[in-house]
């Protein structure tokens, strides 16, 4: 790698770990304004959107609907404010209507709805039927010989769903090699540990035995996230699993330490640890300008 490449490779780190801080920032400042949310899984997928559209997802705002489009589902649908700000900071939905999270008649309801917001590809929020999508609009675009990529996240708990190992198993016999899926092994679920409900076992393995090119990355670091992508596209024989390894509530160190963290109302103790967040991203993102 010559000088100007490597300049170019640490502008572009720089950029999307610039872009996740705001994402985050905008996450929180959004649940705080409406109270209450899936605070811990929406911010565990903060570096795998600031990735994925930061570079990768190749979709024009003024031009939603074009088919050549790469197509994104979110199948955890509780990581909805994570990407409300997303699209936001995209351009694809304004301010105003990012704080309307969750309040009557708003756009943006908890688990995101294709037909009220806007760069909202699939409805989901059910466990388990996102996956079950993404794989059908990849086999679609397959078909029509596109060679547009379809994204997909899915979180560990999720997988407890046998509709989702059902899709997998799809994906794999039609080597959907322009599937990207990411499972956001955050550790944790509704009701607990993720391995107390029904212990995973290994991700990567399960996956690879399913027909699937598969790894393990760092899923707070948008570099690892960024290579895995890029290593990604170069399989041209199967779909691709890449497992990352977050903890939920990520990049909220008091969020991170809170056992009960899915969702939260916030007490007052809360408030203040998350208002102290909000300040220090307020204060790196000015420090980038």
């Amino acid at each position: 790698m010559n000088f100007k490449e490597d300049l170019a490779l640490v502008t572009v780190t720089n950029s999307l770990s610039a872009f996740a801080d705001k994402i985050r920032y905008y996450t929180l400042k959004e649940l705080g304004h409406t109270g209450f949310g899936h605070y811990g899984g929406s911010l565990s997928i903060v570096e795998v959107l600031a990735v994925l559209y930061g570079k990768h997802i190749n979709k024009n705002v003024h031009d939603p609907h074009n088919p050549d489009r790469d197509y994104f589902v979110l199948s955890k649908g509780h990581g909805g404010p994570a990407l409300y700000a997303t699209l936001f900071l995209k351009g694809f939905i304004s301010e105003d209507v990012l704080y309307s999270l969750n309040q009557n008649g708003t756009t943006l309801p908890s688990h995101p709805d294709r037909n009220l917001t806007p760069g909202v590809e699939m409805t989901t929020g059910s466990l388990g039927q996102g996956i079950s999508v993404a794989a059908g609009i990849a086999y679609s675009n397959k078909l029509d010989g596109r060679s547009n990529y379809t994204y997909c996240i899915v979180g560990d708990g999720e997988l407890n769903e046998g509709e989702c190992w059902e899709a997998f198993q799809f994906a794999g016999h039609h080597r959907l090699n322009h599937l990207i899926v990411f499972i956001d092994d955050n550790k944790k679920q509704l009701d607990g540990p993720t391995k107390d409900i029904i212990d995973p076992l290994d991700f990567v393995e399960k996956l690879k035995s399913f027909g699937f090119a598969s790894c393990r990355v760092d899923g707070s670091s948008t570099t690892a996230i960024d290579e895995a992508i890029e290593q990604a596209k170069l399989v041209t024989d199967k779909p691709i699993a890449i497992v990352l390894d977050t903890i939920k509530g990520q990049g909220v160190p008091y969020l991170e330490q809170k056992a009960d963290n899915h969702h939260i109302r916030p007490n007052e103790e809360d408030k203040k640890a998350l208002q102290e967040a909000i300040e220090q991203l307020e204060q790196r993102m000015k420090d980038g300008e």
